[in-house]
């Protein structure tokens, strides 16, 4: 339709801005992003019920704007995904893996076959049909292209029926 290609356009923008604007580093609260981003869900979705878990105290070094968008794009999925489950529940979270710090959104939705995990991080390329989940297949691009701008990695963990976790890094970080 006119709409979804206009918010496929917007899309496309939006993913060129976000890879050429220098960067600003600034210590930046991701638990008060997800926060705020979550509870802005909420409102505008105030029939669902997703519970919500944020470790608090995740201050990193990094683009504020930059960073917010990728979250962003990281929990709308979740909320997106987890939308036909009544018990819905998103984490955001992070932990030291193999001596590096490492940021996570979780949740309980359809998840995916690892199989096609590869193409995920791809400009539109999508695993759902947009019957079933509505959506241009840019986000998980721009968090991926922010995330390397922050010269991190982004990866995905998922089963089919039982949820995904998008987990990354940050260089700037110890």
């Amino acid at each position: 339709s006119i709409i979804q290609m206009g918010q496929l356009i917007d899309d496309v923008i939006h993913l060129a801005r976000v890879t050429s604007t220098e960067l600003r580093e600034q210590d930046v609260d991701l638990s008060a992003v997800a926060r705020v981003a979550l509870d802005q869900m909420k409102q505008a979705d105030p029939e669902r019920t997703v519970a919500t878990m944020i470790r608090p105290g995740m201050i990193v070094r990094g683009d504020g704007r930059l960073l917010r968008i990728a979250l962003e794009n990281l929990l709308q999925n979740a909320w997106k995904f987890t939308g036909k489950r009544p018990d819905a529940m998103i984490e955001v979270g992070s932990r030291q893996q193999d001596g590096e710090r490492t940021y996570y959104v979780q949740d309980n939705g359809v998840g995916f076959d690892m199989e096609f995990a590869g193409r995920l991080f791809g400009p539109f390329q999508r695993l759902h049909r947009s019957e079933e989940f509505p959506g241009t297949g840019i986000g998980l691009a721009t968090v991926r292209r922010v995330i390397h701008r922050h010269g991190g990695r982004v990866w995905a963990e998922a089963k089919p029926g039982e949820g995904a976790r998008f987990s990354f890094t940050l260089k700037a970080e110890g």
